[in-house]
């Protein structure tokens, strides 16, 4: 059962109904979803991959074999021979760029000065992420900019636009090792651009862990725990995973729309408003970010109802 795949060119012609109608879908019933015909320029994305991939193997790709907690932590547990699968770590490179982040220097394309290409992608992929947010907006029935300005906390660029650069290195023994351990996502909306070669990522659904399917130049979107919050539980974050792979290395770029530490976050009072006489009308505490990520960092990988539970209302 592939996860939903939709065009997203078509939001301005004949077919906007129906392409709204799949992106209220892929945001209700998935929480993840691919979008093709993005606006993104293919020509873009390759050189996306091309500096990915450069940087990966001139700046990180050695350390990474030799110094690396999970490669030790491996290497220990093959020793012992005890048939365990090594807990509470992640087969993972990863490294953080942002407006504010010093980016890698050996590798032409993540030098932070206009034009490169990195900085070219993450502007255009802001770009995408308002757009898919002001669909959401119409879908929900709120004011356009509404999960904009709430992510901001008010007027302004307030809000962390981050993008997280991550290689899954061939592993030689994946039985023994996750990629990436099941989670969900603390932030807004999530942007991913990942591999097309090879596959590893599943999200939970029904209960079954399923594929999200390897296709060339689409960009995965997801929602996070910010956006269930906002909707009051119409939209969900769902859990998704990483399986460490023996076939190659898996490179995930995976960029995130997240709420500045002060915004204020609750369901959105047009929902609100609209399901007063239900029973269950209001399902999650108004707090504010940074208090729920004091939380999140603590609990990403345990259940994610009690994070809401525990996060101080206000």
């Amino acid at each position: 059962m592939p996860i939903p795949v939709i065009d997203f060119s078509k939001l301005n012609g004949e077919e906007r109904a129906m392409t709204m109608v799949q992106i209220a879908k892929g945001c209700e019933e998935w929480g993840f979803f691919q979008l093709v015909n993005h606006g993104i320029s293919v020509d873009l994305l390759e050189r996306v991959k091309k500096v990915s991939t450069e940087c990966y193997k001139i700046e990180r790709e050695e350390e990474f074999f030799k110094n690396s907690t999970p490669v030790k932590r491996l290497k220990e547990l093959i020793d012992k021979k005890s048939g365990d699968k090594l807990e509470n770590v992640d087969w993972e490179d990863v490294f953080l760029i942002s407006d504010d982040y010093e980016w890698p220097q050996k590798t032409q394309g993540f030098r932070p000065w206009g034009g490169e290409t990195m900085m070219e992608y993450r502007s255009e992929l802001k770009k995408l992420t308002e757009k898919v947010m002001e669909v959401m907006d119409e879908n929900l029935g709120i004011p356009k900019g509404y999960i904009k300005k709430v992510l901001n906390g008010g007027e302004g660029e307030k809000a962390f636009f981050g993008t997280k650069v991550s290689h899954y290195p061939a592993c030689p023994h994946p039985e023994m090792v996750t990629g990436l351990r099941a989670h969900t996502d603390a932030g807004g909306v999530v942007l991913l651009f990942q591999d097309d070669e090879v596959d590893g990522l599943e999200i939970l659904k029904d209960g079954k862990w399923i594929d999200v399917q390897p296709i060339a130049n689409s960009i995965v979107i997801n929602t996070g725990d910010q956006i269930e919050v906002l909707s009051n539980g119409r939209y969900k974050s769902v859990w998704h995973r990483v399986n460490a792979k023996s076939n190659g290395t898996r490179r995930s770029i995976a960029s995130f729309y997240n709420p500045s530490y002060n915004a204020t976050i609750a369901p959105a009072a047009e929902l609100f408003e609209k399901e007063i006489e239900s029973v269950n009308h209001l399902r999650y505490p108004k707090f504010v970010f940074g208090d729920y990520m004091s939380i999140y960092t603590e609990q990403k990988f345990l259940p994610k109802e009690p994070r809401f539970q525990a996060v101080r209302a206000v």
